[in-house]
């Protein structure tokens, strides 16, 4: 089985960027990139969540933290 894939933050932005300008559908620009449609609409939420402090960490679950279910 493959393990979780790590993108780089640039990599995310410019994903959000092609999202955004709405040029192309988001089902063409995730088989372009080889992501998940759901990741790349995650790492949108995130990003007007978060703003300028999204995707700076290595991802994954801070040791501590509960998982909620």
């Amino acid at each position: 089985m493959k393990g979780r894939g790590r993108y780089p933050k640039e990599f995310k932005i410019e994903a959000i960027r092609l999202l955004n300008d709405g040029e192309k559908p988001a089902s063409e620009i995730v088989m372009e990139l080889g992501v998940k449609r759901t990741l790349l609409y995650r790492w949108r939420d995130q990003a007007r969540e978060k703003g300028e402090v999204a995707f700076q960490g290595k991802g994954g679950r801070p040791k501590n933290e509960k998982i909620p279910w």
